[in-house]
């Protein structure tokens, strides 16, 4: 497996935010039951959704934890030229109190309207173990990979920290991101997360994930990258991986 092709994929599932999630139907035996869920990465680089008890899906997992979740690049024109990746998983349901309140602290950030429905109707942090990803990253570059989820260094109090610190005090810096990298000034961005590849900007209810120059695995590299970045004239290109 190449280094490379497993960090495209990986940045796949980190620029989107919603995939069509397959579950194996109750109510149907022998059809796959197809449904649009918002996800982000856990602490492990795996994908967390939050679903209702009383949704299709939720049943479908509750009686076969087997599933698959598809995301291809968003507004493409041309779908099979484009980037799209297949994660089998294993769903878990989170049970643990303290899993919970760390799935919500950050998914909330990543979907703040979330927060209300959570608690009012009923619903349940989710999380997809993998088993094997199928990545099509365009005509002819298709991949069967084993290992692409990265943990997240930063995961709980150090990315709480640092997304805090800059929403409060380094606005001008986090729009100056934006220009640089081109995203829709129609609203002031926030910084919602922080991973050793990149960070997360919501701008509205949109998502996008802007990568670092090189991985940062400390929270002065982090600070060190996101200083840079505040000077830059230009998004650096990202370093390339060895295979």
């Amino acid at each position: 497996m190449s280094v490379e092709t497993a960090k495209h994929a990986r940045e796949l599932l980190l620029k989107e935010y919603r995939g069509v999630l397959s579950t194996h139907s109750k109510s149907m035996p022998g059809f796959p039951f197809g449904s649009v869920v918002p996800y982000c990465l856990d602490e492990q680089g795996r994908p967390l959704i939050l679903i209702s008890r009383i949704a299709q899906h939720t049943h479908n997992l509750q009686l076969d934890a087997k599933c698959s979740l598809i995301v291809g690049e968003r507004e493409a024109q041309d779908v099979q030229a484009v980037g799209r990746i297949t994660v089998m998983a294993e769903a878990r349901k989170l049970m643990d109190e303290a899993a919970i309140e760390a799935a919500a602290q950050r998914y909330y950030r990543y979907f703040p309207e979330s927060q209300s429905y959570h608690s009012a109707h009923d619903f349940d942090f989710w999380v997809l173990v993998p088993v094997r990803y199928r990545y099509i990253g365009g005509f002819g570059a298709i991949h069967w990979l084993d290992d692409v989820a990265l943990a997240n260094p930063f995961a709980g109090a150090a990315e709480t920290s640092m997304v805090a610190h800059m929403n409060e005090d380094h606005t001008k810096a986090i729009a100056h991101y934006v220009e640089l990298a081109g995203l829709p000034q129609t609203e002031p961005a926030v910084l919602v997360g922080i991973d050793s590849e990149g960070m997360h900007l919501r701008i509205g209810q949109s998502l996008y994930w802007l990568a670092f120059a090189e991985p940062c695995n400390t929270p002065t590299q982090v600070r060190q990258a996101l200083v840079q970045l505040a000077h830059a004239e230009k998004w650096p290109p990202a370093e390339a991986t060895e295979a």
